[in-house]
């Protein structure tokens, strides 16, 4: 099975079919991932550990104050997260800094909870995925939710009441759509209805199913 983590000792998570979820911002991706999660498969939010090991004293966080400063904590001891995004947005160094910290917490953290799982495999989202560089040999197959720029930016205007240059902004820190694209092993349009998204999914989870009975047969 091509799903895997490499020789990293992820050898019960290696026997199990992966999905690697990904999308730039607006793009519906977590729309598709309820709609798999409603299927019965096993959905694991790396944006929900990220926000976990950077919580209230959470673990990351010794290792994010050392390399920017207390006072990059709130009043909680949580990350102070209105700050740090305006550092990482305006430095980019900081951002691959913050990146260097949280992203091996996070791949051994999903690895973990994926082993809690019951569902016929796994999908991990992952709204990184084509920037971190390494999920992409880690999963057995990538799956791209798409929509043209111009979408994404009047959905999260709309969703979240942010400027226009504010959204282009957080894109721009995104990896292109074109890369994002030629990562992709499959693609959901959704520069549509919202109902148009389950015949894809549908389709999508039936090969997925095939493809997990396959890996078994395999290991």
């Amino acid at each position: 099975m091509s799903a895997g983590a490499g020789s990293d000792g992820n050898d019960t998570v290696r026997r199990r079919f992966t999905v690697g979820l990904t999308g730039g911002i607006g793009s519906g991706k977590s729309v598709v991932a309820r709609l798999f999660a409603e299927r019965g498969v096993d959905i694991v939010d790396t944006d929900q550990i990220a926000r976990s090991l950077t919580g209230p004293h959470g673990a990351a966080m010794p290792a994010v104050l050392a390399a920017f400063g207390a006072d990059f904590a709130d009043a909680h001891g949580a990350l102070d997260r209105v700050k740090m995004r305006a550092l990482a947005f305006s430095r980019p160094e900081a951002r691959r800094t913050l990146e260097g910290i949280l992203h091996p917490m996070i791949r051994d953290a999903v690895f973990a909870e994926s082993l809690l799982g019951t569902g016929p495999y796994v999908i991990f989202d992952i709204p990184l995925l084509v920037e971190s560089g390494t999920w992409r040999e880690r999963v057995g197959r990538v799956l791209v939710v798409d929509c043209p720029e111009a979408v994404q930016v009047a959905r999260v205007m709309a969703r979240n009441a942010l400027p226009e240059q504010q959204v282009r902004a957080i894109m721009a820190a995104q990896a292109p759509r074109q890369a994002r694209l030629a990562a992709a092993h499959d693609v959901i349009d959704n520069a549509g209805a919202l109902d148009a998204l389950t015949p894809q999914v549908d389709s999508l989870h039936a090969t997925y199913l095939a493809m997990a009975e396959e890996a078994v047969r395999n290991n």
